[in-house]
């Protein structure tokens, strides 16, 4: 094993450490969940490979979308092409990171017509007692039960990622603004003024023969802004608020109409569905119920009023309203354009490889990052296949 591969990699956490350039093969510019991930797959299929994580914030960075992902893994209404992925992904979540909160809970997806794949939904309430008070069984009669499927972080993936990947050798700089340049990136290494603001305290031009633009939904700006390449894909702001009704480790995953109800921290959190991009510039608006300003934006909230009568704890003091859009936590989401439902996918663009996850980034955005590994490595695997 050459030195590379067994020395363990540097870690500059703040401007304090003083940076040189020791040269990289490899950039990984965003350190969230798909870029950790690519980052450990690259030093285990080409340790010899110099590789620099760039973060601008901490790990896991809290205002990414990572930190806010739903970390729900189902295998429900997936293509058959794609199961033997998504358990490739299930298996990597119970045995290859560590503690990351993997929790096995049941998928309960109701409907109010019957299909093939549906059991009556009377029948699942004497198996989940919490359905009384969370769902009109009488208005959804049907539902689809996927057993396998499970909960887990996602910020714990992230960190236990770019961990892994740092003891076998590679570099994390955190605290730093990357920005794309033909052949490399230009890093802004930022620090806190006793004004509480951030500056600039050094910049570095890097450069690199393979860059990864792992920036989440910046990823396609960053594209587009500094490097001139056009994308075809799009983003979308999306908040997580909460619903007040105790939750334990026997609560299951609901869903009903695109919203999910994640059991989390003793009660539920609100997933809701994605119904369009949102166009470049715009700004998440707060709306009203019943004529009080709420800080959910409005398509949100048309969505839970339009649920209130399907799931009646919506329409109580159990859900959280948040009195500005910062009450009630939210992130641009990656839309990748061009894939089938949205797939998580990576896209080699002139100078860099963009990397992007997106609504199904929980089941299929580390086989995502594993194969773009592969791709830059220059390796033709693909473990699940």
């Amino acid at each position: 094993m050459s030195e590379t591969a067994s020395k363990a990699g540097q870690v500059w956490a703040h401007v304090g450490q003083p940076f040189v350039n020791p040269g990289y093969d490899v950039i990984v510019a965003g350190a969230g969940r798909m870029g950790a991930a690519c980052a450990l797959y690259l030093r285990q299929l080409a340790p010899d490979l110099r590789l620099l994580l760039l973060d601008e914030g901490g790990l896991p960075n809290e205002d990414g979308a990572t930190i806010l992902a739903p970390g729900v893994w189902s295998g429900q209404d997936l293509p058959a092409a794609w199961q033997a992925e998504a358990a490739w992904v299930r298996a990597q979540l119970v045995t290859a990171f560590g503690e990351v909160g993997f929790e096995d809970r049941p998928l309960l997806e109701f409907h109010e017509q019957e299909a093939d794949d549906t059991v009556a939904s009377s029948d699942l309430q004497a198996r989940f007692p919490i359905l009384s008070g969370l769902v009109q069984v009488d208005r959804l009669p049907f539902a689809r039960l996927d057993p396998r499927a499970a909960t887990y972080r996602p910020g714990a993936v992230a960190l236990a990622c770019a961990q892994q990947a740092i003891r076998q050798g590679a570099d994390l700089m955190l605290n730093a603004h990357a920005t794309l340049i033909p052949g490399g990136v230009q890093v802004e290494r930022l620090t806190v003024t006793n004004t509480h603001q951030i500056v600039t305290h050094e910049t570095h031009m890097l450069s690199a023969p393979q860059v990864i633009i792992a920036l989440g939904a910046e990823g396609p700006y960053a594209a587009e802004h500094d490097l001139g390449v056009h994308t075809a894909h799009a983003r979308a702001y999306r908040q997580v608020p909460r619903l007040n009704v105790s939750s334990d480790a026997a609560s299951p995953i609901l869903r009903t109409s695109g919203l999910t109800l994640r059991p989390q921290t003793g009660g539920f959190t609100l997933v809701p569905a994605i119904h369009h991009r949102d166009p470049h510039g715009y700004l998440p608006q707060g709306g009203h119920l019943t004529g009080v300003p709420t800080g959910l934006r409005r398509e949100t909230l048309e969505d839970l009023v339009a649920l209130m009568d399907l799931l009646p704890a919506l329409a109580t003091e159990a859900l959280e309203l948040g009195r500005s859009i910062s009450d009630v936590p939210g992130a641009w989401l990656a839309l990748p354009g061009g894939s089938p439902r949205g797939r998580p996918q990576h896209q080699a663009l002139p100078g860099a490889r963009l990397l992007l996850g997106g609504p199904l980034a929980d089941v299929l955005g580390l086989s995502t990052a594993y194969d773009l590994a592969a791709s830059v490595a220059g390796v033709q695997t693909r473990p699940w296949s």
